[in-house]
């Protein structure tokens, strides 16, 4: 999208109900798309939600509903449709024609917003094969889309031609950047090998669940911080110092339900920070709805990563802004989550094995800080202890911990 489509385009969400979903729940998943779009520039005006066993192979919606959706185009002046799903490159052409409008799946939403997050050349350059190795596929669309703006008449052979040399010089410059960046990675590699022997700590989590600011709030530093998704891209790291023990802190890219694989391998380094670190300080957005869901999704990437098995810190942060239907005494229907106050909630997770590892906060407010830092300074010291027994005489020598002097 260019800056002056971002400022005005009318969008049309669309998301499909699988078997064994309920409709609450994906109209949560259109909410985040909805965050997306917004993030992303657009401003979302209608949602379109169906009911399917499988996907059509044809246009991913039935027939009936890409009719309404085409109405409601024609109607309201929209100018973009978004899909929550990734569609194959046919889906996307034959869209395109029934709809008459331009078509954005979930994974090219978060391309382009990965894009104008980009702050340095590293971070651009790995953006920029994401999107090079999404477009290969999809080349024959955008040249079926110019053959009907122009015509057609006259380009169906040199529009051939154009193809393959467009996906000839892609496929080089996708070798290039993956060679750049494999060099890259070698030179971060030797710096995180060259940052001593202090114990490493990763912030991972959802995207948008405040780690940027309890980064700030840890290291008194300025990282970027913001209510929008994917503010961070780049890896900060910093040196925090908690009573008398130093270590390293590093802020990570957020994870997202359904992060497009192209965007997993390119932005390798940065993870390489969470694969290689001692400690994982796991943020989440206790005053998400979806807050459960979300650890699930973050999770499952550590797993991937091979990283699950590392120590974890649960911080549950944004308690400032945690609300709570409460059900009236005479109310006999069940109880669901949203009427679980935040008391139960602590009840519910700190009656788990791992309670001692798990701390209630607000990085806007500062509440409840000093208790992390004190579960912080216990957890990193144990570390450091266990790998340089000979050190542990300068932490029993003047141990004060959870001030946070830095």
């Amino acid at each position: 999208m260019t800056g002056s489509e971002k400022h005005e385009v009318k969008a049309v969400l669309a998301g499909v109900i699988y078997p064994g979903q309920e409709e609450r729940e994906v109209s949560e998943f259109l909410d985040e798309l909805e965050f997306l779009a917004e993030t992303a520039g657009a401003k979302p005006v209608k949602r379109f939600m169906q009911k399917i066993d499988s996907p059509n192979p044809r246009t991913f919606l039935g027939s009936g509903k890409i009719g309404e959706m085409a109405e409601f185009i024609r109607d309201s002046g929209a100018g973009l449709v978004i899909f929550d799903d990734e569609l194959t490159p046919s889906q996307m052409r034959n869209i395109e024609k029934e709809l008459d409008c331009r078509i954005l799946d979930r994974t090219n939403l978060i391309l382009d917003i990965f894009a104008s997050r980009a702050r340095t050349s590293y971070a651009r350059t790995q953006v920029e094969l994401a999107q090079y190795q999404y477009l290969l596929p999809r080349l024959a669309g955008m040249w079926t889309h110019l053959e009907r703006q122009r015509g057609g008449i006259g380009l169906r052979g040199p529009g051939e031609t154009e193809i393959e040399t467009d996906r000839r010089i892609i496929r080089e410059k996708i070798a290039r950047l993956k060679e750049q960046l494999k060099k890259i990675d070698i030179q971060m590699s030797v710096q995180r090998k060259n940052r001593g022997k202090m114990i490493r700590v990763a912030l991972v989590g959802y995207t948008n669940v405040g780690k940027s600011t309890l980064m700030n709030l840890l290291s008194k530093s300025d990282v970027f911080a913001e209510n929008k998704l994917f503010a961070t891209l780049d890896t900060t790291v910093r040196k925090v110092v908690i009573g008398n023990l130093p270590f390293l802190l590093s802020d990570t890219v957020g994870f997202i339900r359904k992060l497009p694989h192209h965007l997993v391998d390119s932005f390798k380094s940065t993870l390489d920070e969470v694969r290689e670190s001692d400690l994982l300080l796991h943020i989440v957005d206790i005053s998400h709805q979806g807050f459960e869901e979300q650890i699930k999704v973050v999770n499952s990437t550590l797993r991937e990563l091979g990283t699950a098995e590392k120590p974890v810190l649960m911080i549950f942060n944004k308690t400032d802004a945690f609300t709570y239907d409460k059900k009236d005494e005479f109310d006999l229907t069940p109880r669901g989550k949203e009427n679980y106050s935040l008391d139960d909630l602590k009840k519910t997770w700190m009656a788990s094995d791992r309670h001692s590892r798990t701390v209630f906060i607000s990085a806007k407010t500062k509440d409840n800080i000093d208790e992390l830092k004190d579960i912080l300074y216990s957890e990193v010291r144990k570390i450091h202890v266990t790998r340089y027994p000979y050190d542990d005489f300068l932490y029993n020598s003047d141990i004060t911990s959870g001030d946070g002097t830095t």
